[in-house]
C-alpha cells in the first residue's frame, strides 16, 4: 500500500534523473546555486513529496537568474524521516527494524553524484570551505 503512495514521488524522481542524465549535461554548469536547480528539486521531492517538492523547486528556479548572488542553498529539512533513498534515488519506506533516531538521513545518498562529492562529510567540508570556515 505504501508503494502506491510513494509512486508519484518516484515517478518524479525517474523523470528528474532522466533529465539530469540527458538534457542537463548539454547546458553545462550554469546554475548560480549549489546544489544545481535540478538537484535541489530532486532532493526536495525526495524529502517533502511531489506537491511541496515541486513548489520548492519552482521557487528555486525563479530565484536562479543572472542577477542572483547565488551560493549554497540547501533544501529545508523535514522533521520526520520515515523514508530512505535507494542508490538510484527512489524513495522507499524505512525498514521496521531501523529506528529513525539511528538511521541515516534521507538525503545522504543524493549528495554523492553532485560535483564528485564522495559522502555527506565531504559535502559539509565543501560548504564550510565555501563559507570561509574551512
Amino acid at each position: 500500500m505504501l508503494f502506491l503512495l510513494l509512486l508519484p514521488r518516484n515517478v518524479c524522481v525517474a523523470i528528474l534523473r532522466a533529465y539530469r542524465a540527458t538534457i542537463s549535461p548539454l547546458y553545462g554548469d550554469v546554475c548560480r546555486y549549489y546544489p544545481s536547480c535540478s538537484r535541489y528539486t530532486l532532493e526536495a521531492i525526495q524529502l517533502h513529496g511531489v506537491v511541496r517538492g515541486v513548489w520548492l523547486g519552482a521557487r528555486r528556479i525563479l530565484r536562479c537568474n543572472p542577477w542572483a548572488a547565488g551560493g549554497i542553498d540547501d533544501v529545508p529539512d523535514s522533521h520526520h524521516h520515515r523514508y530512505v533513498v535507494t542508490p538510484f534515488g527512489f524513495v522507499t519506506p524505512r525498514p521496521a527494524h531501523e529506528s529513525t533516531a539511528t538511521a541515516r538521513p534521507l538525503l545522504s545518498p543524493t549528495l554523492h553524484s553532485h560535483a564528485g562529492i564522495a559522502d555527506t562529510v565531504g559535502a559539509h567540508t565543501l560548504r564550510a570551505h565555501v563559507h570561509g570556515k574551512g
